[in-house]
């Protein structure tokens, strides 16, 4: 394959993915308890916020309440988003939770289709003369298209079904400023942790770029942002947001008394004391500096993968590739393969950075990496991109608990789509796992075949899009002025992003294009989680945790 590789557009950021091959940072280095799963089984799949107590004993919530600092406002906030924020869904039982599971993408729902015998819709495209070194003007605003009222017949359902409850959060991310609202000066003051500010007015966007990000992800952000405006037009509306590419959430909680003072930062990530505002990640239009095609595509060659080798077929254990790099978790991580007689069921690998370039990372191909019944999940500097590839195996996750959180993982029931993989004893974890599974071979396919179609149904790119837009539809709510373009920024279009780029990145921005307008309405935003219901999953993931921690306990006596 040509011009896989590109160059990096930044030396400083640290970035790479496990089971992922990503060109990595300059500095980074390449190197039978069956009572007790009846026991454990009882309860069935309940959903509860596991993420900020990942890897902590239960009583440290207390903890880290009693520390925050803060107003009696800030802390109401906190403890919400402590409760649900960080939240995963766990109730890992699997064998009645395989029978009867529950939480969120368990409902059935009206997929994303149009009714309409009308044909679709499509959006021009062209790049004209692309000789020209003037940089390619983005055509006038086209007029809108008939509203979906005029496009589709009543449906049979009533209106739009429901988004998956991991919309829900959307509600959460944006309570600091829900009844202040947000000013112009709060969005000025977001600038420091900015890469990029984004503007649109009119249906028109406009960028203007602080520093430069990591490879592609501020591109291939703002294209999928323009791909939404194709893909819904007249619906984005006015908008001015501030965007920051690195990992970790940069906005603590704890730093402002008065939530409605902190700036609004939109980023890939966050965790329970950070006020970031979480949004899909780049990846979704692929990644060609690693060969990563995107998301609708990978997932068919994933499938294609998973029909040739099944379940039953696969090495029966966990599996995880990547680089180590500084990450103390993932060195705990690569302690995991067999030492000294010692069997962890793992199988550790650590990418070679210079030989997978040079090999146009064909030994690292996504859908290759489907060889084991299990694959592993581990955080890197914060979470990891490689979380929805590796979920798309249909081998069971093993999730080694993190306190960080992504659109994907907020919707992950534990015990359903993932296994738990404690942090503060990773390799006896996963060893209790694989296990296990490979004692109950039904149930653990099963958890694997779930995780995957979580991420085909839950996380397709027809939801992705609605949560983009759901998600600035209600931040544009909340803001106090009227959006105008500034001074040094400059318009961008699907045509000045696409038309000059060339090789595999072209090939990315083509494949990810949306080229007809939706036939049908975005899903309905579900409401706000109820405190009722943050106490709920508190109090079903403490019990769960302290359940797991006794069957593995008790094993090792």
């Amino acid at each position: 394959m040509k011009n896989t590789v590109l160059p990096a557009r930044s030396s400083g950021q640290q970035h790479e993915e496990g089971a992922v091959a990503l060109v990595p940072p300059p500095a980074a280095e390449e190197k039978q308890v069956d009572e007790e799963d009846r026991a454990l089984l009882k309860d069935g799949a309940v959903p509860v916020a596991s993420r900020p107590l990942a890897g902590r004993r239960l009583s440290s919530l207390g903890t880290v309440l009693r520390t925050s600092g803060v107003g009696s406002v800030m802390i109401g906030l906190v403890l919400l988003a402590l409760l649900l924020g960080a939240r995963r869904w766990v109730g890992l039982d699997a064998l009645s939770m395989l029978g009867n599971t529950a939480g969120i993408g368990a409902a059935q729902r009206r997929r994303h289709h149009s009714n309409s015998m009308a044909p679709p819709l499509p959006i021009p495209f062209t790049c004209g003369n692309n000789t020209s070194p003037q940089p390619r003007k983005c055509p006038g605003t086209p007029a809108l298209p008939p509203s979906t009222d005029q496009l589709l017949p009543p449906p049979a359902g009533g209106p739009a079904p429901s988004c998956p409850d991991y919309f829900r959060y959307i509600h959460d991310d944006l309570r600091p400023w829900r009844g202040a609202g947000i000013t112009r000066e709060a969005v000025e003051r977001a600038r420091p942790h900015a890469f990029f500010r984004l503007v649109v007015v009119g249906g028109r966007a406009y960028v203007e770029t602080y520093r430069r990000a990591y490879q592609i992800r501020d591109l291939f952000t703002q294209w999928g942002i323009l791909q939404l405006m194709r893909r819904y037009p007249g619906r984005v509306p006015d908008l001015d947001i501030m965007f920051a590419c690195d990992d970790p959430g940069q906005v603590r909680a704890a730093d402002f008394a008065t939530p409605s003072e902190a700036p609004p930062v939109f980023r890939y990530c966050k965790d329970g004391r950070t006020l970031d505002i979480v949004f899909p990640d780049w990846s979704f239009w692929g990644w060609p500096e690693v060969g990563i095609r995107p998301w609708t595509q990978i997932l068919e060659e994933v499938r294609q993968e998973n029909e040739r080798l099944r379940w039953p077929e696969r090495q029966p254990y966990a599996f995880w590739k990547g680089s180590p790099a500084i990450y103390r978790i993932r060195h705990d991580l690569v302690a995991c393969n067999a030492s000294n007689g010692q069997e962890w069921n793992a199988r550790i690998f650590t990418q070679d950075w210079r030989h997978a370039i040079r090999n146009e990372f064909k030994d690292s191909r996504i859908p290759k990496q489907c060889t084991y019944r299990y694959k592993v999940y581990v955080e890197g500097n914060a979470w990891s991109v490689s979380e929805k590839y590796i979920l798309a195996c249909d081998s069971p996750v093993l999730f080694i608990t993190t306190p960080f959180q992504d659109i994907l993982s907020r919707g992950l029931v534990a015990g359903k789509h993932y296994w738990p993989i404690n942090r503060e004893h990773v390799c006896k974890s996963i060893k209790f796992a694989v296990d296990w599974g490979n004692k109950h071979p039904a149930q653990a396919q099963l958890i694997g075949e779930q995780g995957s179609r979580f991420v085909r149904e839950e996380m397709s790119m027809d939801y992705v899009y609605d949560y983009m837009l759901h998600l600035l539809t209600e931040y544009a709510k909340l803001l106090r002025y009227k959006p105008t373009v500034p001074e040094k920024a400059v318009e961008i279009c699907t045509e000045s992003v696409a038309c000059p780029s060339r090789g595999l990145h072209r090939d990315c921005l083509m494949d990810s294009m949306e080229r007809h307008v939706a036939g049908f309405d975005p899903c309905t935003l579900p409401p706000p989680f109820t405190a009722e219901e943050a106490k709920e999953i508190a109090d079903r993931e403490a019990k769960v945790l302290r359940k797991i921690e006794k069957m593995e306990d008790e094993l090792a006596s």
